[in-house]
This record gives C-alpha cells, structure tokens and sequence, in this order.
C-alpha cells in the first residue's frame, strides 16, 4: 500500500511523465486519424490504453481484446510515473490487479460484463470503501476503515467497475484548493505548481493526467465543477439527491451531491446511467435553435482577461453551431446566495459530520476530529463553525436560510428558467484560470487584489446552492497554458436532457490537449 504525504516533484518523474503524455497525444492523434481504436493501431501500448475513454475501455475488456488485469496494470504505471502529482492518499496495485483479475475470470467463466466491466475508478477519500481506508484528507481518520461501500460506489462495483484508489482532496472538503496540509498538496497537470481546484482536486487531477477515464467526486459548493474546470476536463453535479450521499463525510445534507468526472460527456453520461439507475441510450440533441441564457451583470463581470477572452470565443463557437445565446437577467440573485449558501454549509457541518462519525464507528468524536484537524482547517472551523466564532450561525439564522431563502431562491431559478425559455444557462465556472499554490488569500485580477474564495466559488454557488444539475466543459487554454472552462445550469431534474446537450456541445467547444507538464 501507498499512503502519500507531502510529495516533491522529482525531475526523473517529470521525464518519464511528459514522455508517457507525449507518447499518449500522439497515439490519440493516430488512432483519431486513422479511424482505429488505439487498441487495434497500438495494441496493448501502455500510452496508447490510458488514452482510452471509459467506454472504450469497457467495450475492449467487455469483448475479450483487452483484458482487465493489461487495462488496470497500464493505469497503474501511469500512476507510478506520476506519483508527484500526489493525487492519491491510498493506492493499493497488488488489490487492484487482483479485482481486475476476478473480472477475467468471470469473463470466462461466462458472466454477462455490467456496464462498466473491468473500469478502475478513482474514488475521493470521503466516499466511504469497504476495503480502503477513508480518510476525509484529514489526520483523525487516516486508519478509518468503513464497514460497507457507499451506495454510489456499491452501484460502481456492481455494474462491474473496481475501485483503483482513494484520491486527495482538500482537507474535510472544507476548500477549493487540495492544498492538503496532512497528506500534501495535489498538483495540476497543466503546471504543477498551481492548483488543480478543490475539493475534489485529486480525482480531477488523475482524470487530467490520465491515469484513469472517469472518477468520483463530491460537490457541496463547487467541489466537482472547480477541479474540472482548472484541470481542463468534464464535471458533472446532478441535481441534488439524483444519487445518494449516504457512507460520504457530509457538510450539508441540503448541498452535498456525489458526482463524476471524465474527460468526455459520454462517459459522465455512462456514469449517470448506472448511478442515476438510467440505462436508458442517451442520444446527442440538436443544438439549432438552442437557447442558453446568460447574465452578465453576475456571471460575467470582473473575470480575469483570459477567462473572458477565452468564453467570448466559446461562445462565438457554440452559435456557429446553431446555438441562440440569449442575454438574461436575473436580479436579486446575490442577496439570496449571502443569505444562504455559508449559512447553511456553517451551520449543517458541526450536525452531519458528528452523525457521521457516529453511525459508521470512525472511532473518533467530532471535537477530537477538530482538535488533529490541520491549522488551516481549525481555523476555518473556529471561525466559521463553532459557537463563538466570528461567523458563527445562529439557530434563527439557520432557520430564516433554510426556511425562507432557500426556497426564494429556488423560486428564482424556476421563475427564470420559465421567463426566458433556455435550455440551460452558461457561464465561465471560475473567475480565473488556476492560481499557484500557496495563493489562497487573494489573487490579482486587472491589476487588483481579489479574494480567493470570490474568484473561484462566486460563480459555482448559486447552482449548487439551488440544487440545479451543472455540466463543466473545457473552453480553452489560456495564452500560458492554463485550461479555461464553461458551465451549465439546467432546470433542477433535467439532468438526462442536460447531459444530451452536452454531448454536441463538447463537439461545438473541442476539446484541450493532454497536459504535458507533469
């Protein structure tokens, strides 16, 4: 087993992991060209099998052209080479090759392969495993070992996929940088000295970097879109309570969703289809006439000038395509977010996380969890959560929030979405491209100073904070090489007609080479 801590960038790492990612663009360029699968233009060339969407890969092992135990030990070596990403806390090869090994052997044996046959998935550390330690990124759980899988996960293993580790995150999910100061910061694959979001950064930066097609994550505030966005790949937050939460360390039973990450709509949409419990075909809408809904006077505003570049042409791009871009509004949005998106994570963590604690034995108390919690997470905690804080949540405060605002809120959304007849609304998901790590107070936008947590989270709330389904997509690289992405907002429940638009909306947006700078 490899458990990670503060990791180093070694120089031999950064070699072998730019010649496996060049090697990878390449035979993705081949096969693309010659209309072949990369199994049949390279065979079993390790590169050429982590280039592999996770439909591919599925279908490959489904067959018999490709076997379970090949697919999780190319992975697997791409994880080696990339150790310095720090993307995972645990890491187990022999455990994987194993179950990699039992799905041949059911294979032969004459078994139907489920849906995601053979598919190692990379699982964020707060998503409860029965054979892994869950750790939560944080120093009271590190030997926690869970009873049972999580409902998502136990759907995953079920349609036939594996787990292929438990990836970094942003310490408790309390932050959107994975700067993890117990287990390590996790790295970019654009440029590893920068963030790769939070606080599924781990997750997000294995599904960049190739070392597997489709991960789990968790969205609370942006915990899925943030990392996808500044790692250049697709997220997907379903509407709130599409998939259980169940067996995941909680913030707010009202916020938190269980989602994926890919590098393709496609494969969100197979994910959706098994955890969704969808096995419906999902057939790609038509994008002529398509409405989408933006609100400058929010979404667009303040961005840093490669953010608004970058979605200026995404959007030029996307109406060639037949798309109708409609100019909204959508006013009292603002108040509503301050009144109740950190009201109600503040107030709702010092309730779940104890319960959690509890119902699955971690073995540890919620003052304990605290007390060994990183400096950096105390102090969130001691300002934001516990009585006597700063930002302390009142019990009247939480009421008025959960009870008023948040279904004014909500009301807001469906009023919009019925006034202005779109699809779905877009938006740049950040502010700004990925900032270095250690950055996390202020960064510079124009010339001025500006909070973090405005620049990446102002324009993920509102959907979260709304339970809306939300779809990332990459729109480009900045002029240094930063990924820049899109969001989509879609009525709460639209899900499947979200995801189907996506489909063509990924071919109208292109897609972003593979990171070479890990």
């Amino acid at each position: 087993m490899i458990v990670s801590g503060p990791a180093d960038i070694s120089r031999r790492a950064f070699v072998l992991a730019t010649t496996a990612t060049a090697a990878m663009s390449a035979a993705g360029a081949s096969s693309s060209g010659s209309g072949k699968s990369p199994i049949s233009a390279a065979g079993t060339d390790t590169a050429a099998l982590c280039n592999l969407s996770a439909a591919e890969a599925v279908t490959h092992m489904s067959q018999g052209s490709l076997t379970a135990e090949r697919y999780a030990e190319a992975l697997l070596t791409r994880c080696r080479a990339t150790h310095s990403l720090n993307a995972f806390i645990t890491l187990e090869p022999e455990h994987v090759l194993e179950d990699a090994r039992a799905r041949d052997r059911e294979r032969l044996a004459g078994a139907k392969p489920g849906p995601l046959f053979g598919l190692p998935i990379p699982v964020k550390d707060s998503v409860n495993t029965r054979d892994y330690p869950t750790t939560g990124g944080t120093p009271a759980l590190r030997h926690f070992r869970p009873k049972e899988d999580a409902p998502v996960v136990a759907a995953l293993r079920a349609a036939g996929a594996l787990v292929l580790g438990k990836t970094n995150l942003h310490e408790l999910s309390y932050g959107w940088t994975s700067n993890n100061l117990a287990y390590g910061a996790v790295h970019n694959p654009y440029d590893a000295t920068r963030i790769p979001g939070g606080s599924s950064g781990g997750t997000a930066a294995a599904i960049a970097a190739r070392l597997a097609p489709l991960g789990i994550a968790e969205d609370t505030e942006g915990s899925i879109r943030v990392p996808a966005a500044l790692c250049g790949i697709t997220g997907f937050r379903p509407t709130t309570g599409r998939y259980s939460t169940r067996g995941c360390v909680p913030i707010s039973p009202l916020f938190d969703q269980v989602g994926p990450v890919a590098r393709s709509v496609a494969d969100i949409a197979l994910f959706d289809s098994v955890a969704g419990q969808d096995g419906k075909k999902l057939d790609a809408a038509s994008l002529k006439g398509v409405r989408l809904g933006v609100v400058r006077d929010y979404w667009f505003t303040d961005l840093d000038p490669e953010v608004e570049r970058l979605t200026e042409l995404a959007l030029m791009r996307l109406k060639d395509a037949g798309v109708q871009i409609i100019d909204t509004h959508l006013p009292g949005l603002a108040a509503l977010i301050n009144l109740t998106t950190d009201a109600v994570q503040n107030h709702d963590v010092r309730v779940a996380l104890p319960a959690y604690l509890k119902e699955y034995g971690a073995g540890v108390d919620f003052q304990a969890l605290v007390a060994q919690a990183s400096p950096d997470i105390q102090k969130a905690f001691r300002s934001d959560v516990l009585p006597g804080g700063a930002n302390f949540v009142s019990e009247a405060a939480y009421a008025a929030a959960r009870d008023q605002h948040l279904p004014a809120l909500r009301r807001l959304y469906q009023e919009y979405f019925s006034r202005w007849q779109v699809a779905a609304m877009v938006f740049p998901a950040t502010m700004v491209p990925a900032p270095r790590i250690g950055e996390e107070t202020t960064v510079e936008v124009r010339g001025r100073a500006l909070r973090f947590d405005i620049a990446v989270a102002r324009n993920i709330a509102p959907g979260s904070t709304a339970g809306l389904p939300g779809l990332v997509l990459p729109a480009g690289l900045t002029r240094a090489g930063l990924p820049v992405a899109l969001e989509f907002d879609a009525p709460a429940g639209g899900d499947r007609a979200l995801l189907s638009l996506g489909l063509n909306l990924e071919r109208a947006l292109g897609t972003l080479p593979a990171p070479v700078s890990v």
